[in-house]
Order: C-alpha cells, then sequence, then structure tokens
C-alpha cells in the first residue's frame, strides 16, 4: 500500500535480521492465539442441537451462543487501548489466560443464567485476541506484505469454527461439561505459546510530515467500520444456522454435517489468504473488498432461492455461502489499521471489532426468531440484501485519494 496509508513499502521486512523468520512464527501464534478465541466465541452455534436435547428452545439457545460475542462489547477498545500503551504480548496472553480459565468454571456451573454469565465473562476477557494480534502485524510486516499476512491472521476465524464444527458436536454427546473443558484448555495452550513466542514490534518515532490527531476527523474509517458491520450478519447467520439449517430442514446427522461445514469453513480460510494476497498485488483493500461483498450478497440470494424452492442446490449454494461471507474480514481490519497508524491501531482496530461483534451478539437471537416466525428461505432472502447495502459504503474513492496524500500515518518497522 501506498505511504499514506502504511507508510513506505521498503524491502526492511524481508532483510532486516529483527524482521526474518521470526516475524513469521510470532504472525503464527497470533493466528493460534486467535483461533482460540474464535474456537468459543464463534463456534458455540455447534451445541445448538445439544442444547436443544437439554431442553432449551431455539431462541434461549440463541441466546448463549451470543453471550461470549456480548461480552466482546464490553472490552474491545479497553483492550485495543492496553495493546496501545503496553503491548501485544501482555495483553494476549493474560487475555487468553483469563478466558480459559472461566472456561473451565463455566463447564462445573449449573443452570442456563450461570453459564451464560461465564460465557459472556470469556468472551470480554478473549476480547483481546482482536486488538493485539492485529497491531502485531501492523508492527512486523511492511505494507506490500500486509494484506497477506493480515488475510492469515484473520484465517483464523473460519479456522476457529472449522475446529469447533469437528469437535464440539461429537464431544457434546459425554455431556455439556467436556466441550466446555476442551475450548478452556485450548485458550491455556494459546496464552502459554504467546508468552514464549511472541514479542512486541518497536514503536514507530513520529516523522515530520506525519499526521497527527485521531484519524476519525475523516469518513474513511467510519465508513468502513459501517461496511464491515454489515457484513457480519450473512456472516454469523450462516456460522450459526447452517448446521441447524442442515439437520433441521434437510435431515442431515449433525456429527456429518459439522464435518462438511469444517471443511467450508478451511476453505473460507483459504479464500482470506487469497483475497488479502490480492489486495497486495492491487494495490488496494477496499476495491477487492467492494467486489467480494458484491459476491457475497449474490450467493447468499441463491441460498434463498434453493431453500424456497427446497432444491439440493440450496445445500451446494449454503456451502459456498460459509467460503463468501468471510472473505472480506482481512481486508477490512487491514486497512482499518493501516489508516490509523501505529498510535491509533489498537483502539481503532478495537472500535472496528466493537461495531462488529454489536451485529454480531444480535444476529443469532435475532435470526432465530425470525427463522421461527418466517422460515429460512425468507431469513436468507432478507440477508441476502446486506452485503449490497456493505458495497455501496465501501470508501473505494476515498482510498485513492488517501494513496494521493504525500505523508504517511505511521512508518513501518517491518
Amino acid at each position: 500500500m501506498s505511504a499514506a496509508i502504511g507508510g513506505p513499502v521498503t524491502a526492511r521486512g524481508r532483510d532486516d535480521p529483527g524482521h526474518g523468520r521470526g516475524r513469521w512464527l510470532i504472525l503464527l501464534t497470533g493466528m493460534v492465539a486467535m483461533t482460540a478465541g474464535c474456537t468459543f466465541q464463534y463456534g458455540l452455534g455447534y451445541l445448538i442441537p445439544a442444547l436443544r436435547r437439554d431442553g432449551l428452545s431455539l431462541e434461549l439457545a440463541g441466546l448463549l451462543v451470543a453471550a461470549p460475542t456480548a461480552g466482546l462489547l464490553l472490552t474491545l477498545v479497553a483492550w485495543g487501548a492496553a495493546a496501545d500503551r503496553w503491548g501485544e504480548r501482555l495483553v494476549l496472553g493474560s487475555g487468553l489466560a483469563l478466558a480459559g480459565g472461566v472456561l473451565l468454571a463455566a463447564s462445573a456451573v449449573r443452570g442456563t443464567a450461570a453459564l451464560g454469565a461465564c460465557l459472556l465473562l470469556a468472551g470480554a476477557a478473549g476480547a483481546s485476541v482482536y486488538a493485539a494480534s492485529g497491531r502485531l502485524i501492523l508492527g512486523w510486516f511492511a505494507g506490500h506484505e500486509r494484506g497477506l499476512a493480515m488475510g492469515i491472521r484473520q484465517s483464523a476465524q473460519p479456522l476457529g469454527v472449522a475446529v469447533a464444527a469437528l469437535t464440539l458436536p461429537s464431544l457434546a454427546a459425554h455431556g455439556r461439561a467436556v466441550p466446555l473443558v476442551f475450548l478452556g484448555v485450548f485458550c491455556l495452550a494459546a496464552a502459554a505459546l504467546v508468552a514464549i513466542t511472541v514479542r512486541d514490534p518497536p514503536r514507530p518515532t513520529a516523522r515530520a510530515g506525519e499526521r497527527r490527531g485521531s484519524p476519525y476527523r475523516e469518513p474513511m474509517l467510519w465508513r468502513i467500520h459501517a461496511a464491515s458491520a454489515l457484513l457480519v450478519v450473512p456472516q454469523f447467520t450462516v456460522a450459526t444456522f447452517a448446521l441447524a439449517y442442515l439437520v433441521d430442514a434437510r435431515g442431515w446427522p449433525a456429527a456429518q454435517a459439522g464435518r462438511v461445514l469444517a471443511a467450508a469453513a478451511l476453505c473460507g480460510a483459504a479464500g482470506r489468504l487469497a483475497a488479502g494476497y490480492w489486495s497486495d498485488r492491487a494495490g488496494s483493500r477496499m476495491g477487492p473488498m467492494r467486489i467480494l461483498a458484491v459476491a457475497t450478497g449474490l450467493i447468499v440470494a441463491g441460498v434463498a432461492a434453493g431453500a424456497a424452492a427446497r432444491s439440493p442446490l440450496a445445500v451446494a449454494a449454503l456451502l459456498v455461502a460459509a467460503v463468501a461471507v468471510v472473505s472480506t474480514n482481512g481486508l477490512a481490519f487491514t486497512a482499518v489499521a493501516e489508516q490509523a497508524g501505529s498510535s491509533w491501531a489498537g483502539r481503532a482496530l478495537g472500535i472496528q471489532n466493537t461495531g462488529q461483534n454489536a451485529f454480531a451478539a444480535a444476529t443469532p437471537p435475532v435470526i432465530a426468531a425470525a427463522i421461527g416466525s418466517a422460515g429460512y428461505p425468507a431469513v436468507f432472502a432478507v440477508v441476502a440484501f446486506l452485503p449490497f447495502a456493505a458495497a455501496a459504503l465501501v470508501p473505494v474513492a476515498a482510498e485513492r485519494r488517501a494513496t494521493a496524500r504525500p505523508a504517511g500515518t505511521m512508518t513501518p518497522t517491518g
């Protein structure tokens, strides 16, 4: 990317001894940390059939699934500010360790309210992974490779969903406590890996001509936040209710549906890598994001049409949608971090995540109620409109103007 967004692109990220292969290990650790967080924050939809077997309604199960995401909203900006001030390693490790401990405690509680409270607290603690792991990329990678690096980092979300799809339905057959113990141990192991391998990037010094003050004085970041929030709804509709649709409407066994959706989630992770690489080569984050948003809307509309016709093609379209709905996420996070610059990146990523997770927290209970009253085809049809609205908000022209400015928001350290 240009100097205006991410600072001048140099070869230092490849050649400097302090920024060589070690930065890829740090990136891998950040991805593992985020995968651990995403597995419990976004993968609990795969426990819905088990929760319903325990006597919970779809609406109440949807509230439990949304509890970790609601917890994120309480602490995302605070974790981002902490990362800006005290560094990424401390924030990542402490948040994951706390989340793991709370999940282990959740495995022993009785009652729906107590379980929901534990999941809320775990989500609040696990929010640390979103602010800190993004800052690591901004600090260790140069602009010409940040899209790919952020795509690798953001592949953690579909990877986390894939881990949940592969493990939670089977573990839930042994009782509700078993999957919660697994999720807690996963977070604790990731926290230990962070403590061993992660190094905070050096803090860049301000240079003459750099833009000072809040990046929110201009509308570009606000438009990225708004578009990203709208794109969350189809993402979480598919992630939360694809399994329920295949089981309830198509008659699939839960374990078989989980395995198929896990494969789709892995393809979604690869899609994020491809989108990041595309943005690096194109020199733009927003152009690819707009194209992918339009494609997502068309694919979700295809799911709605297939579901309404009770066609087997609905299943194929749903699997393609599971890949498409996650494709834009890394592009938005890369653009936010680059536009905000080093001194604001943690807070900006916290704000980005807050907006996204506000919509993510609302999506499961609202969509569950809508499915109960209107059915899957109608809900998919309504959800299909949101990616088109997001595409209209994506600030492609503003990105071009930012690229033309000579002064940058930061100097890259990698």
